[in-house]
């Protein structure tokens, strides 16, 4: 009597579809992770909320705590997450479109040049407003990147080229921004909290003006999934996969601006953010960016946010601005990076 058995299933098919559930349960709970970093930017801070406080200040007019939620917490919250989730999204992009493992706004100038052109704004032309920065800020974010990509080596760029073409950037437009604001003592008051990065003069109007701008980043960072994964692969294994690394490029320098530039004139700029968590994320997913971007989307500004929780805490009633705590807690990962770099070449 024989028996009729089903068809093998390939040995490759069963560990790829485990790895695929693997990663949608980590997006799932990393999902659920922002949530409670949410709700808990909504009760910490100088007057602590309870959970039953946090609900009834969103649903009703007539609590003590509706002006606490709706007028400085909610927008702080919902600006830290657009920020963080731009940040985290620009440092994946400029990773993978750079192929260089520090690349992140902050370290390579992007920010810089966004901060640059804010503060010509408001010391030269009298700028004060968000409308204002952000065309500057884009604008400046995106002359620094291609002046990068032109000063790095273009298409033969190399990390190290990138690394110090980027420092030596960074280091020049953060010595005219200081300029600046030493010169300019009338403009100094409305800089110095913006320049070191901080949610906490959040507005709605801010929110609502941002979004835009960041949720079109969003959009062309995950449509360049695919062809950023081609293009790891090289310039001749991308065109024979039928996708071009000029327009990729291209594209990724638009996608890294609009990111930056918007986040920079929304709170300042914010360094590690983009670099930390992309390295965190690749732990998790491996370089594949289909999985890798989502999951910055997500743990970005669970990183950002967490970053303001805590900056709030250390100093109550007073707080430390997110900027410096998010400086602080990623100084000492990219130097463990850096070790880690040079044992492996070694």
């Amino acid at each position: 009597m024989s028996l009729t058995t089903s068809p093998p299933v390939p040995e490759t098919r069963a560990p790829a579809e485990a790895r695929r559930i693997t990663r949608a349960a980590g997006l799932a709970a990393a999902a659920g992770a922002l949530l409670v970093i949410v709700l808990l930017s909504l009760a910490v801070g100088a007057k602590p909320l309870s959970p039953g406080e946090v609900w009834h200040g969103l649903v009703d007019e007539a609590s003590s705590g509706y002006p606490v939620v709706h007028q400085m917490r909610l927008p702080r919250t919902l600006l830290g997450l657009l920020v963080g989730m731009a940040l985290g999204l620009a440092g994946a992009v400029m990773q993978s479109l750079t192929r260089n493992p520090i690349a992140d706004p902050g370290l390579l100038g992007i920010s810089a040049g966004a901060a640059a052109a804010v503060v010509s704004a408001i010391s030269f032309l009298g700028i004060v407003s968000f409308l204002g920065f952000v065309w500057f800020a884009l604008a400046g974010a995106g002359a620094v990147a291609v002046v990068l990509y032109a000063v790095g080596g273009g298409r033969n760029a190399t990390p190290a080229r990138l690394a110090l073409a980027g420092s030596a950037l960074n280091a020049a437009l953060y010595s005219y921004v200081n300029a600046v604001q030493l010169l300019d003592t009338a403009s100094l008051d409305r800089m110095r909290f913006w320049t070191v990065g901080s949610l906490a003069a959040a507005q709605s109007a801010t929110v609502v003006r941002v979004a835009p701008f960041i949720a079109a980043g969003l959009l062309l960072a995950l449509a360049l999934a695919r062809p950023l994964n081609a293009l790891s692969m090289g310039d001749d294994a991308a065109r024979a996969l039928g996708t071009s690394p000029g327009r990729t490029r291209a594209v990724g320098i638009v996608t890294v601006t609009l990111l930056c530039g918007a986040a920079t004139a929304a709170c300042g700029p914010i360094v590690f953010v983009g670099l930390m968590v992309p390295h965190l994320v690749r732990a998790l997913t491996g370089p594949d960016l289909r999985w890798l971007l989502p999951y910055c989307a997500v743990l970005s500004p669970a990183i950002m946010l967490g970053a303001d929780i805590l900056g709030r805490v250390l100093a109550r009633p007073s707080e430390v601005q997110v900027g410096i705590v998010t400086a602080v807690l990623g100084g000492p990962v990219f130097l463990h990076f850096i070790r880690r770099r040079r044992a492996v070449n070694s």
